[in-house]
């Protein structure tokens, strides 16, 4: 018991003179315990391999320990990290700190300073690195653009470098972003319109006059007197029939041999002259009725009663044309081709219809024999109805007809109608044919460019192009610019 006691003691004193001060005894003596049984079982470990005369050398004893042992409490009242002394400080670079409470008023001029970069800053240098400033007031207020150096030197001096604040944002960055992301506006139009012309074997760009084609301007005339509004002033563009022309019979005998444009030219020439039956020239009114965006509406047309013809009252022959010579035609007359609607509400108002009569199909189809025999089909069957001139007749032929897909299919025909008595068609909207084409079941049935809405006369035109009353008379709506042009509206 005493050699333990002497053990801890002695390793109470290393303790001390390692500066260990709060170490407790039996902390110590349980370390010099095991250090000792360590140094022992070394000694033994050593005895056995040792030679004799080591094993045989004489053991030293510990003295006792002498006089009274001093009381085991710390040597000082600080924690112990409180004793470890930091390493001493490198020598300070930096600008010294300027004491804003004993800065002047007025900001002095500004004067170089020393930077002292973060990066030669240790970690105890970090704590002693002063804090910036607040910003002056005066520079808190200030909207200006001012360049970032004036107002990195408008701050006091602080000994450190701080980034300078941004730009102040303008008060008026909405109306800068707006005006930035306003499209530009389109450069003012002219007063001549002109286009710009690209050719592949120029050298320089030529300007043209763009061809004016503007709308039809819907306005009314006057109103209609009578049951019937359709005149034959409408129809006073027709010549009238001299008594010399041949009758029908006898000029489409001329024309036996021939076909294509050959006939086309040879017919159009004759309805130019005035040879068509009187009653062709005595128009019939188709009335349509309906809600417009400009409110309830009536607008009347006037037809021709039946198909064009050559010749006379007594002896004509009903005839097919290509486009181009049935626009020709109309136009002439005053006139312009229908709309699939107007077939459909000819046939619903029609004095006579009668069941269509087609003829075998083949080549023969586009023969003039095959246009004059299905004629007399047609007059035997009227005839049997009890038609007589004058009366509006439907469902004896096709209509070439006004409709947007000629804007769209330049070159092409559109054919439609032949009901019949059902009020079906026969012949659905078709563009398959070329604008050349014509056989015996087609027929050139024309309206006057003047119609009335409400009573009040107004270019038809202008009906067919207003978005406010084109749904009346045309399936497809209002006629487009460039079917208009295709249909000589404009």
């Amino acid at each position: 018991m005493s050699f333990a006691y002497t053990l801890g003691v002695q390793a109470r004193r290393a303790c001390d003179a390692l500066r260990l001060t709060d170490v407790p005894l039996s902390v110590a003596a349980v370390f010099a315990v095991s250090a000792t049984m360590s140094v022992t079982a070394g000694v033994g470990l050593l005895l056995r391999i040792a030679p004799d005369d080591v094993r045989n050398a004489p053991v030293v004893a510990l003295a006792p320990v002498q006089g009274p042992l001093a009381p085991l409490r710390p040597a000082f009242d600080e924690p112990l990290l409180a004793r470890v002394a930091p390493p001493p400080r490198p020598a300070r670079t930096e600008a010294p700190v300027t004491d804003l409470a004993a800065a002047p008023d007025a900001t002095p001029a500004p004067t170089e300073t020393p930077v002292v970069l973060a990066s030669a800053l240790t970690s105890d240098d970090i704590d002693f690195v002063p804090a910036p400033p607040p910003r002056p007031a005066a520079l808190a207020d200030d909207t200006t653009d001012a360049p970032a150096t004036e107002v990195v030197a408008a701050l006091p001096e602080t000994g450190v470098l701080t980034s300078p604040r941004p730009t102040a944002r303008p008060r008026d960055i909405a109306q800068i972003v707006a005006r930035a992301s306003r499209p530009a506006a389109p450069p003012t139009a002219p007063q001549a319109a002109t286009v710009q012309v690209a050719r592949a074997d120029a050298t320089e760009d030529i300007l043209v006059p763009e061809r004016s084609t503007p709308a039809p301007i819907l306005r009314l005339g006057p109103a209609a007197t009578g049951p019937n509004p359709c005149s034959s002033r409408l129809s006073r563009e027709i010549p009238r029939r001299r008594g010399n022309m041949p009758d029908g019979t006898a000029f489409i005998g001329g024309l036996m041999n021939a076909s294509g444009g050959t006939r086309d030219a040879a017919i159009v020439r004759a309805a130019l002259q005035g040879n068509v039956p009187d009653s062709f020239r005595d128009l019939r009114p188709v009335r349509f009725q309906g809600m417009t965006a400009a409110g309830q509406a009536e607008i009347t047309v006037c037809v021709t009663p039946d198909y064009l013809a050559i010749g006379s009252d007594r002896d004509s022959v009903r005839v097919p044309l290509g486009l181009a010579g049935a626009l020709q035609v109309a136009d002439a007359f005053d006139m312009i081709l229908p709309t699939k609607r107007m077939v459909d509400a000819i046939y619903r108002q029609a004095s006579v219809r009668v069941a269509p009569q087609p003829m075998p199909a083949g080549a023969q189809m586009s023969s003039t024999d095959y246009f004059l025999r299905h004629d007399r089909t047609v007059d035997a069957q009227l005839a049997q109805a009890g038609a007589r001139d004058g009366l509006l007749v439907a469902g004896i032929k096709k209509d070439i007809v006004l409709t947007n897909r000629l804007g769209s299919a330049p070159g092409r025909v559109a054919i439609y109608g032949w009901h019949r008595t059902n009020g079906q068609a026969i012949q659905p909207l078709s563009t398959v044919h070329g604008a050349s084409y014509a056989d015996y079941s087609h027929g050139i049935r024309l309206v006057s460019r003047t119609a009335f809405l409400n009573g009040r006369s107004v270019d038809l035109s202008a009906l067919l192009t207003d978005a406010r009353y084109a749904g009346l008379l045309n399936d497809d709506g209002v006629l487009t610019s460039q079917t208009a042009r295709v249909a000589q509206l404009r």
